[in-house]
């Protein structure tokens, strides 16, 4: 598929494009002015405001890979998609309600810029190791993903090949993330969650005006093959246990979400900044979802690769002009998604695997340290996007090893105080390990290795917890006492 614009629209089209990458680069450069500490380049300084955290909340859980992936997965299976929405939504829910008040009381008494450190505050310093492998995984695989998708979108509109695409990609976010760590993200995030909030909701009003039969649609959408396209239930069991187990649990061990919890200037800012999120978040997701089912079952789009039915839409359905905005739209999704874990995984590196092994070195050298972390991960992202065509396959393994091999030690380690160090520990690298040769393996009988990966490290961990000692009272519930 090819927008085909005429050389005069391409031209146009590569210019704006430069600008923008170039204005992104420069307000980088001028964030960078403020950027002194450790703390400013990984948690940004912990004082963000309300809106620009909002912002940053949704533009880094509404992706490139969801944005183009939840429509895709609407205009395929219908209605019944709107689970993908649904699970990190009310996995969102309980973390605002339960976790988010504890989340941000141990970061800001402990200083906390990564996972890792609540790990190793609760199990020891031995748990920072398979916390970094299982963010590092995740995370390098997702950015190298946004590689991709970047280059997808320059090869759809200007015509560069795909390793060309994703060489430029890297090198303009290693740079811009490079010199202005989660200060500049934020700043950033803020305007593209803008711009792509404002597309996806402009994008659904065009497309509901230009349908105009919606009785035709209906009909059309319940004698759909396969069963009723149009309800929300068409989904089959198995589909739903899957989405909540990854996507949805995922929330709960992300970790550029709880260094934007610790990043807030306060509590009240931390705690109305998520739940706005949480509202933006879940109707972003739930309209894109609906513009997919809309396209096939109210545009008529029927002979078209699924995989590029965003492409498709704002092709068919808006002028050259807005097309231009709807494709910034998209790099604003992609860039905001791929710059916050980019220095999420970089966060890992120098703070749980480098700065245990030097000290306390003081804050510029720290700064070089953080900088040179985003390069390593930048290159082993750019490798990724290289050379392994099956990204999605392999974030969904990072995904299925952050849930088997952290959810539990993080959920029980917080609320759990017979929860014992070695049994947490223990049950993050069974999850892990297990996780990951059921991936290589296959998935033997069918099943996803969340479904053995975490139910492993859940046994493993009550097992272990309630057959030895009671440990001492860990100094986690001792202070969480203190905010009941």
């Amino acid at each position: 598929m090819n927008l085909l614009f005429s050389s005069q629209e391409e031209t146009i089209l590569i210019t704006i494009i430069a600008v923008y990458f170039v204005f992104l680069f420069g307000l980088s450069l001028f964030v960078n002015r403020n950027v002194k500490t450790y703390e400013d380049y990984n948690v940004a300084g912990r004082s963000t405001k309300l809106m620009p955290l909002v912002l940053t909340f949704v533009g880094t859980a509404i992706g490139g890979s969801i944005l183009l992936g939840y429509m895709t997965k609407g205009y395929l299976f219908g209605m019944g998609q709107q689970w993908l929405a649904i699970g990190f939504t009310l996995t969102s829910i309980v973390i605002a309600a339960f976790m988010l008040k504890r989340i941000r009381f141990l970061g800001k008494k402990y200083n906390m810029v990564t996972m890792g450190d609540f790990t190793a505050l609760r199990f020891g310093e031995g748990a920072r190791i398979p916390t970094v492998l299982s963010v590092l995984c995740a995370y390098a695989a997702i950015t190298g993903m946004q590689f991709v998708a970047i280059a997808t979108i320059l090869k759809l509109t200007i015509g560069l090949s795909m390793t060309t695409g994703i060489i430029i990609s890297w090198v303009l976010l290693t740079l811009k993330t490079y010199f202005g760590g989660l200060k500049s993200v934020m700043i950033q995030d803020a305007i593209h969650g803008t711009i792509q909030t404002a597309g996806i909701f402009f994008l659904l009003i065009v497309i509901m005006f230009l349908v105009g039969d919606w009785g035709a649609l209906a009909d059309q959408a319940r004698n759909a093959e396969g069963g009723n396209a149009l309800s929300i239930f068409n989904i089959s069991p198995s589909e739903f246990f899957v989405y909540m187990l990854t996507i949805g649990a995922y929330q709960f061990v992300r970790q550029d979400l709880w260094q934007r919890f610790w990043a807030a200037n306060d509590d009240k800012t931390a705690s109305t900044g998520f739940w706005s999120a949480i509202v933006l978040g879940f109707l972003t997701a739930a309209v894109t979802i609906f513009i997919g089912f809309l396209g096939k079952f109210g545009l008529n789009m029927t002979n078209i690769d699924p995989s590029l039915i965003y492409y498709e839409i704002i092709g068919q359905v808006l002028p050259f002009s807005l097309v231009v905005v709807m494709l910034i739209a998209l790099l604003a999704t992609v860039i905001s998604c791929a710059d916050s874990f980019f220095l999420a995984a970089a966060s890992s590196i120098v703070n749980d695997v480098v700065k245990p092994r030097i000290g306390n070195v003081g804050d510029k050298k720290m700064l070089t340290y953080s900088r040179m972390s985003v390069v390593l991960v930048s290159v082993i992202s750019l490798l990724l996007a290289l050379y392994i065509p099956q990204l999605v396959t392999l974030w969904i393994t990072g995904t299925a090893m952050l849930v088997s091999g952290l959810l539990a030690p993080v959920l029980f380690g917080i609320f759990w105080s017979r929860t014992t160090k070695f049994a947490g520990l223990t049950a993050m690298w069974a999850g892990l390990i297990v996780a990951v040769l059921w991936q290589i393996a296959g998935h033997p009988f069918g099943l996803h290795p969340v479904f053995i990966g975490l139910p492993l490290s859940v046994i493993t961990l009550v097992t272990l917890s309630l057959g030895s000692k009671a440990e001492k009272e860990d100094t986690v519930f001792s202070d969480l006492k203190k905010i009941g």
